[in-house]
């Protein structure tokens, strides 16, 4: 093949890489920056140089992305991707592994568990330690995989992990201990390994076999990193372990989009990179090839209240277009009709579905904007989760209720009964064909059976009776307290112990609970409830395909769209409040919100609600991260509440609003808004 005219095909900042990236090198590549690209040109420009393809190590984080680059650097310079080393760091590992791993114990053909593998031999352990019996609700096996899997990424013990992962568990430390103990022992006796062993059983090899951590070093000429502001610290220690004795490794991240404290990433990793690896170079891509002027101007003016980070200013090769838009919704369903209308006519405009995202920072800020999309036939895709009333947290409450409201219904009594321990499929069929014959859940709850239920079924049937006894407790028909007495029922158990992100969920309910305040009775909350699925089977059968994206803002990074609406922007929903209580929390929430921005290719809209319905009127304080924006990168009409009279539904206010008179003085960015509710 031609030479490669590197001077043709790359930016200045690129072809500094390319050309002096031996030895330690740390590239801070900003967002829309081509990174990718960036990458594998340096791979081609080795090759070039005579380096073997053997003796170069390429790490990502997907195999999509490996595959990619290693595609792209064959297309490049003719070198078959089979013979460069490149792939994700549990498949390296793996290959590693193959040929090492009897130094620990295992044979070179273990095999490799799922993560279903992995819960049922947890399972097996709980069983066989008998934790489960003396405790009654323990654990799940993919909380108890979870606990275990944070502690060993994070290089931390199962009480730290608890601590930051789970604190409400923290009764079952030992316990804990005990099972992933015995979980090990499993594994090495059956040769098998799970994802996180491929990455610590290889550091172990490597930290107690001085002959074969040698050889490594030695093989492998240049190291490669992509996204390395999401490895976490066990990964940052197999790349120290694996570097070249030249240094010559390079790792290419942006510190501004490091997001994923929750999966054990560090920002530290990249923050101490120069200290870690002394002599360091550091090459800075800032050129963007995504985003306007306009919006990067509010990236950038966003990014820089960070302290703990390596200052970057993006700037673009886009022309101006249209300044940021701030719009300040009377509420969350005001907010939501906002946003559809400007979705309409950007369709209108002739804008690809696919090229239009809707960001939230949490998946229960979603809902308002789902059922109102729905509503007005508009399909979409959701990522980063499943739509809001497919959650199965969402469709157990609305079980509950469901029999609640009409006792004979047999498809929600199965849904439930099954959820509480000890309670199979023939047993729930013995419960329901006895229940069936009440018209009152009183009734049925206070009957004795004919037949005796098992010793573990027991203890289900009393969870079913205690939940169901919140809602007696009651005594009313007002769905919305109904949502919030089930919230505050021994559910909540259930869903700490089965699922790792219980705290969430319970969210989900809480924003289920505020839906429900629009409705009256319960039986026209359920209606409409199921009737929103059948607003979405229409808008999806009548589209070709083509949809507008849904997206947590964590599932949204690596990812472009024309138009952007990051929603939701109140305090103690962005910055998240928990999120907050962290060490580094609100740096790590102000990245995010960077990353949400940056998304936006040519339009960037910015909304929240005024108020919030919560067993009454709220008034949402907006974001911080709004009050640290400067107002000149904001379009000029930022205090306008709404530009559309049709858009505003007095019968979505709250009561309390219209009740109240005079001025409502609100303060945003040092300045009073005056809003009358004879505006609204």
């Amino acid at each position: 093949m031609p030479p490669i005219n590197f001077e043709q095909e790359l930016n200045p900042e690129q072809l500094k890489v390319i050309r002096e990236g031996d030895g330690p090198c740390l590239v801070l590549a900003g967002a829309g920056s081509g990174k990718t690209r960036t990458i594998v040109y340096r791979m081609a420009y080795l090759l070039e140089q005579g380096i073997a393809p053997e003796k170069i190590l390429l790490l990502t984080f997907t195999n999509k992305a490996a595959n990619e680059m290693l595609s792209r650097v064959e297309a490049l310079t003719g070198v078959n991707a089979r013979i460069l080393w490149g792939g994700t760091f549990h498949g390296v590992a793996n290959r590693f592994l193959r040929r090492f791993a009897s130094a620990i114990g295992f044979k070179s053909n273990f095999n490799i568990m799922d993560e279903d593998d992995a819960h049922s031999l947890i399972k097996a352990c709980v069983k066989e330690t008998g934790a489960a019996a003396v405790h009654g609700r323990f654990p799940s096996p993919a909380v108890i995989k979870g606990i275990l899997s944070f502690a060993v990424n994070s290089r931390i013990t199962v009480e730290d992990s608890l601590e930051q992962k789970s604190p409400g568990l923290f009764r079952f430390s030992q316990e804990i201990k005990d099972i992933g103990e015995l979980y090990n022992k499993k594994k090495l006796a059956g040769h098998l390994m799970d994802f996180d062993d491929l990455l610590l059983n290889l550091v172990k090899i490597l930290r107690e076999n001085a002959d074969i951590r040698d050889r490594l070093k030695r093989h492998f000429e240049y190291i490669l990193i992509d996204e390395y502001q999401d490895t976490n610290p066990l990964q940052a220690e197999m790349i120290s372990l694996l570097a070249p004795e030249s240094k010559n490794i390079l790792v290419v991240g942006d510190d501004a989009q490091s997001i994923y404290s929750f999966r054990a990433a560090t920002v530290q990793n990249i923050l101490k990179f120069p200290k870690i690896y002394p002599g360091t170079k550091i090459f800075r891509l800032e050129t963007n090839y995504r985003s306007t002027p306009d919006i990067l101007d509010l990236a950038n003016d966003v990014i820089s209240k960070n302290l703990a980070q390596f200052p970057k200013d993006l700037r673009s090769v886009q022309k101006n277009f249209e300044k940021p838009v701030l719009h300040i919704a009377p509420s969350a369903e005001e907010e939501a009709k906002f946003i559809v209308k400007k979705i309409s006519a950007l369709l209108d405009a002739g804008i690809n579905p696919r090229n239009i995202a809707a960001l939230f920072r949490a998946a229960h800020h979603s809902q308002a904007l789902e059922f109102e999309l729905g509503r007005r036939g508009i399909a979409y895709e959701y990522r980063g989760g499943v739509r809001f009333f497919e959650r199965a947290h969402i469709k157990d409450v609305l079980a509950y209720l469901r029999i609640f409201n009409q006792p004979a219904d047999e498809a929600a009594w199965r849904r439930i009964l099954i959820i509480h321990q000890g309670i199979g499929e023939t047993t729930a069929d013995k419960i329901f064909n006895e229940a069936r014959g009440f018209d009152s859940i009183g009734r049925i709850i206070d009957h004795q059976f004919a037949f005796n239920l098992p010793e573990r079924a027991r203890l289900g049937w009393q969870e079913f009776k205690s939940v169901i006894g919140k809602l007696l407790e009651y005594h009313g028909q007002n769905p919305a307290e109904l949502v919030k007495a089930l919230a505050n029922s021994n559910y909540r158990d259930y869903l700490a112990a089965e699922h790792e992100n219980s705290d969430d969920r319970l969210e989900d309910i809480g924003q289920l609970a505020v839906f429900a305040e629009k409705y009256d009775t319960l039986t026209d909350f359920l209606a409409e409830a199921i009737l929103y699925e059948g607003y979405q089977a229409r808008a999806a059968n009548s589209t070709d395909g083509q949809r507008i994206v849904l997206s947590t803002i964590h599932q949204a990074k690596g990812l472009e769209w024309d138009a952007v609406f990051v929603i939701n922007l109140v305090d103690g929903g962005f910055p998240n409040q928990r999120a907050m209580m962290e060490d580094g929390g609100l740096e790590e929430e102000r990245r995010l919100f960077y990353v949400a921005v940056t998304r936006a290719k040519r339009n960037l809209f910015l909304t929240y609600p005024e108020t919030a319905r919560m067993g009454g009127l709220s008034w949402n304080t907006p974001s911080m991260f709004l009050s640290e924006i400067d107002e000149s990168l904001l379009a000029e009409n930022i205090s306008k509440i709404t530009d559309d009279a049709e858009y505003v539904d007095e019968d979505a206010l709250p009561s309390e609003a219209l009740a109240k008179e005079g001025p409502i003085e609100k303060d945003w960015k040092k300045r009073s808004f005056l809003r009358s509710i004879d505006e609204l």
